[in-house]
């Protein structure tokens, strides 16, 4: 029977800091097992960290060198910085291992480690799960954590010249001219804050910045890639100020945008654009995007007009970036921004990256964002959280099971069904995408009502 995994995630390992498994003592023995895990194969094993700007992010990463210090491992900090950055790192600078401190669009009460090989990818699930029998072998051990004390290993303020070859690659990778360009950035008082205003004015673009000044709880508050709809607010309010806003999650791995009359653009819209505008330079690999089962049917459509496919992979960006890797796809992501580009040495989702490559599409065709994407008609979509006592198979419980294949059978390929559990809380989540949003209430009744009647708290 396949294992599964207790501590990581989806993206790595997340919870309330202060709580396990973000407590000093857990920390400390996570950072001391991938020591562990990188020693076996380099003896002087090298690691960059970096984090965002939640208060608690620097006590974790402080706690995380003194675990992997604690078994010789050499560590270098970069600072804040977006996690997209420490993945540049950990290849082009040749560490073993990146790893990152942030809990992304979370609230700043949360926290987590993400963690990437010395290839600038993340770890596979079977190799995350090797280090998390590692740590709780620790956990359980006798073993004493070391004092939290030791001030050579403070992660602040970090070398400057690690984040300034970061910004020296994004803006190198920038074939445009972008000066004649008016951007709003919402930077979500996270990570973006130290990097893009840098970026942003080495390429002369005519930018204003929103929420970039972060004080340790105000990261992704009421701003950010989870809340789109401020910078869309920002932009209409001034009519004709703007081409277009961005705006990045905590810690700038996605991006979303909203066009200059302030509508939303979102990671499906970006995914539609970027790989007709690939395939017209002759980048998109197989003629093909991979997206995932959270995607809504109309990029799917749009796509296929273009002569373009697109693969479905499971919800989170290294699954994407698995099905990119199977097919040899060069571009794909998520919805909620995560937009992988493998036309160049990017390895993992990258909101800056992203952002770029959106506004160079925009000035090399001459068109504002809003015709770039005008034909994408998006299918009303629901997403319905039911909470459960426990995660049976859907087909194991027949009331489920019929009203799944009665909503797919009534949408007969004009709509889609997808019912999963979550990852990493216990809900079913409820996706439905029909023609009208009379049809697609109706059927999500349906679904949430069998499930909450089987398995409902």
């Amino acid at each position: 029977m396949t294992q599964t995994r207790q501590l990581f995630g989806t993206d790595g390992i997340r919870g309330v800091a202060g709580e396990f498994p973000l407590t000093r003592d857990s920390v400390y023995w996570i950072g001391r097992a991938l020591g562990h895990d990188l020693t076996r194969v380099n003896t002087k094993a090298r690691v960059v960290i970096g984090q965002d700007t939640r208060v608690s992010s620097r006590w974790i990463a402080d706690r995380f060198l003194q675990g992997l210090a604690s078994v010789g491992v050499e560590t270098r900090s970069a600072g804040v910085i977006t996690t997209p950055g420490v993945a540049f790192l950990a290849r082009s600078q040749r560490f073993d291992a990146g790893v990152v401190i942030s809990a992304s669009h979370n609230p700043w009460t949360d926290n987590g480690i993400k963690i990437f090989s010395g290839d600038g990818y993340k770890l596979p699930d079977a190799h995350e799960l090797a280090i998390e029998k590692e740590i709780f072998a620790l956990l359980q051990s006798d073993a004493v954590p070391a004092p939290d004390s030791t001030p050579e290993l403070s992660s602040l303020p970090g070398e400057e010249s690690l984040r300034q070859a970061y910004v020296r690659w994004l803006a190198g990778a920038v074939s445009t001219d972008l000066s004649g360009l008016r951007v709003a950035v919402d930077c979500a008082n996270g990570a973006a804050t130290a990097e893009a205003p840098e970026l942003f004015g080495a390429l002369k673009i005519g930018t204003t910045f929103l929420h970039s000044s972060p004080d340790g709880q105000n990261i992704n508050e009421n701003c950010g890639a989870l809340h789109p709809e401020t910078v869309a607010w920002f932009v209409a309010d001034q009519l004709g100020s703007f081409d277009v806003g961005i705006t990045f999650d905590g810690d700038a791995d996605r991006a979303l945008f909203c066009d200059a009359n302030g509508r939303v653009v979102n990671g499906d819209a970006v995914l539609l654009l970027a790989a007709r505008e690939m395939q017209s330079r002759g980048a998109l690999a197989n003629a093909t995007v991979v997206a995932t089962t959270m995607s809504n049917m109309g990029l799917e459509l749009a796509l296929k007009r273009s002569g373009i496919r697109m693969l479905r992979a499971n919800v989170g960006d290294k699954y994407v970036l698995e099905e990119m890797q199977r097919v040899g796809a060069t571009v794909g992501g998520e919805q909620s921004g995560h937009i992988l580009f493998r036309d160049g040495e990017a390895t993992t989702g990258d909101g800056l990256l992203t952002a770029l490559r959106v506004l160079e599409i925009m000035v090399r065709t001459g068109k504002p964002l809003a015709d770039l994407v005008a034909d994408l008609k998006v299918f009303p979509q629901t997403i319905r959280n039911v909470r459960v006592r426990e995660k049976v198979p859907f087909a194991h419980i027949p009331a489920v099971q019929a009203a799944i294949t009665a909503a797919e059978r009534e949408l007969d390929g004009n709509g889609r069904v997808v019912v999963r559990y979550s990852g990493t809380e216990a809900l079913a989540r409820v996706m439905i995408e029909a023609e009208s949003k009379e049809q697609m209430d109706r059927l999500a009744e349906s679904i949430v009502g069998s499930i909450q009647s089987a398995l409902g708290t």
